[in-house]
């Protein structure tokens, strides 16, 4: 499953990074790790038959299940038409029910099947391993400085936003 150690997509980040633009810029070295981090996620979940983009709107449902579309949209950062894509998938998967309130039809809620909500036990350790292999070898407060620091450029991000 995994490539030869020379040429790996990541090894070539790697090497851009290093050699070809070491001071580029902090966005898009956040960008790369986050390529990086995604690539090494996918790469689980797929053993799993489960999808990036799954995941992301999986780990939404696995803390407020039971959201409109358009939240579950907001919530997991896409638009509209690649959730509705995605919802239907998810349920022909078995991993998600769609209903209509009564009293609102205009509303679709997502809800996860108990297919769906088991599947948090079986992937949720798969990001935490990645986690944990991304940061190896770094210590704890290394760790905390480098969080704390990516929550300001959010933070300073979202204050421009207002501005």
């Amino acid at each position: 499953m995994k490539r030869a150690a020379s040429r790996t997509p990541t090894r070539e980040i790697l090497r851009h990074w290093r050699e070809a633009v070491p001071d580029d810029r902090l966005a898009h070295l956040v960008k790369d790790a986050t390529r990086a981090l995604i690539r090494a996620l996918q790469t689980r979940l797929a053993a799993h038959a489960v999808s990036f983009g799954h995941w992301a709107f999986l780990r939404v449902l696995w803390e407020r299940d039971g959201l409109t579309q358009r939240e579950l949209s907001e919530e997991a950062g896409v638009m509209e038409p690649t959730t509705f894509a995605a919802v239907k998938a998810m349920e022909e998967r078995g991993y998600v029910s769609r209903r209509q309130a009564r009293d609102n039809r205009k509303n679709v809620f997502v809800h996860l099947t108990p297919a769906g909500r088991a599947l948090k036990a079986r992937l949720v350790p798969l990001a935490e391993e990645v986690n944990r292999i991304a940061v190896a070898g770094l210590p704890a407060a290394e760790v905390a400085r480098v969080r704390n620091a990516l929550l300001t450029i959010i933070e300073n991000l979202a204050r421009d936003e207002i501005d």
